[in-house]
């Protein structure tokens, strides 16, 4: 847990950050949630937004320390490499999609900025992964030493 510290920290001051950033949407977005998509109201109130970024960040870094942990050293790095491209894939096309949809388009570019910063946590995750040294079991007679680091 003391390795993960860091990274949890750099995530939970990123979607508080991002939670901010989508509570500061314009009149009409604001509106518009209040009026057709009541089912974002959570995104008005900057803790509830950035709670929700930071345990959808939270489940990624479980699931990528998961895969990271149980696949051959290669393979993981690959996996994260992957994983990457994806959040980036994802980037881009927020940006695409909050570029020529007008709905998007009219609530403003902090709210952008703030969804942006969730595709930001995933790829730091990803590169925390690809970079981190990795602690895996080793199976030996001596019950002393039963771990070590790669």
């Amino acid at each position: 847990m003391k390795r993960l510290f860091p990274i949890i920290l750099l995530l939970a001051i990123l979607s508080a950050i991002s939670g901010v950033l989508m509570s500061e949407i314009n009149f009409i977005g604001s509106m518009g949630i209040w009026l057709i998509h009541k089912e974002y109201h959570f995104l008005k109130i900057w803790w509830q937004g950035g709670l929700a970024v930071f345990i959808a960040l939270l489940v990624l870094l479980t699931i990528q320390g998961i895969l990271n942990t149980k696949l051959a050293k290669g393979v993981a790095i690959m996996m994260q490499l992957v994983l990457f491209f994806i959040a980036l894939a994802g980037l881009y096309f927020t940006y695409n999609d909050f570029r020529h949809d007008f709905t998007h388009k009219i609530v403003g570019e902090r709210f952008h900025l703030g969804v942006y910063l969730f595709w930001v946590g995933w790829m730091v995750i990803s590169l925390y992964y690809m970079f981190s040294r990795r602690q895996v079991l080793k199976v030996s007679a001596d019950a002393d030493q039963n771990t070590k680091t790669l």
